[in-house]
């Protein structure tokens, strides 16, 4: 458990589940349960008992995005959103994208605005059949964040990016699959036992090449094809000093299944 019951931390089989835990407030984020999935990431980045992140929700929604309770303008208080965004948002952003290890998102209901672009974020997102995603950004009259406004072109083009963050309208699970936003959306009742039977077998895999594997794919993005070329080179020979790969070679030659340490 974690020092915040915003959200549910446990770890095992190498797995560390957070479940994002304000299911009264449909789990939108507020200042606690930012520092608290924060502390959660940064966890998985210096404890190498973690070998794969799973994030969640608690309740029948996964993230609402902000919680506005507090940013009634009628309280006479001026907020300065760009503040939260640098002080909050960001660093947790920066937290998933940059840590080597699996990061599986299992949107078990509603993903609107930051809770949206979080799971967009994140390496593999399965949805329930009955999830919906929104980027309910424009019907407030602000920007998409958390990485939004990147993710969304990139994943599945400008025409359609705008469209979802310009009308915020709500996008099916399986529609989402369909145009590549996540990985696939499944029936409602069995969204975490999929996703706990993945989180257990990538933990179990060799994570010091799948955190590699992460780290070339997303410089794609922004490298020339000569310049990912070296960059496979050089991660590649990383991959090739490491005990993992000797433990996967000796098991293929001995017909048994390997034993990876993620090391």
């Amino acid at each position: 458990m974690s020092d915040s019951d915003t959200i549910l931390s446990s770890l095992a089989d190498g797995v560390l589940r957070l479940t994002l835990n304000r299911p009264d407030k449909l789990n939108s984020f507020n200042e606690e349960m930012h520092l608290a999935l924060r502390a959660g990431f940064e966890r998985a980045h210096n404890d190498p008992e973690v070998r794969t992140v799973l994030l969640t929700g608690a309740g029948r929604g996964f993230c609402a995005g902000q919680d506005l309770s507090d940013r009634d303008p009628r309280k006479g208080v001026k907020l300065d959103l760009g503040h939260t965004i640098e002080t909050f948002y960001n660093p947790l952003l920066r937290l998933i994208r940059s840590l080597e290890k699996p990061v599986i998102c299992a949107v078990n209901g509603v993903a609107a605005g930051a809770g949206a672009n979080i799971a967009f974020a994140c390496d593999i997102t399965l949805a329930a059949r009955s999830a919906r995603f929104i980027q309910a950004f424009s019907k407030i009259g602000l920007v998409p964040d958390s990485g939004g406004t990147w993710s969304l072109p990139r994943l599945i083009g400008e025409a359609r990016a705008k469209a979802l963050a310009l009308t915020a309208e709500p996008l099916g699970a399986e529609k989402a699959a369909d145009w590549g936003l996540i990985w696939k959306a499944v029936d409602d009742a069995t969204l975490m036992d999929e996703a706990n039977a993945l989180a257990v077998q990538l933990a179990a895999g060799p994570t010091k090449g799948l955190g590699l594997t992460k780290r070339a794919i997303q410089a794609a993005a922004s490298n020339t094809f000569d310049e990912q070329l070296d960059l496979e080179r050089d991660l590649q020979r990383e991959a090739g000093a490491s005990a993992d790969y000797a433990e996967g070679v000796v098991a293929f030659f001995e017909k048994r299944k390997p034993e990876f340490t993620g090391r």
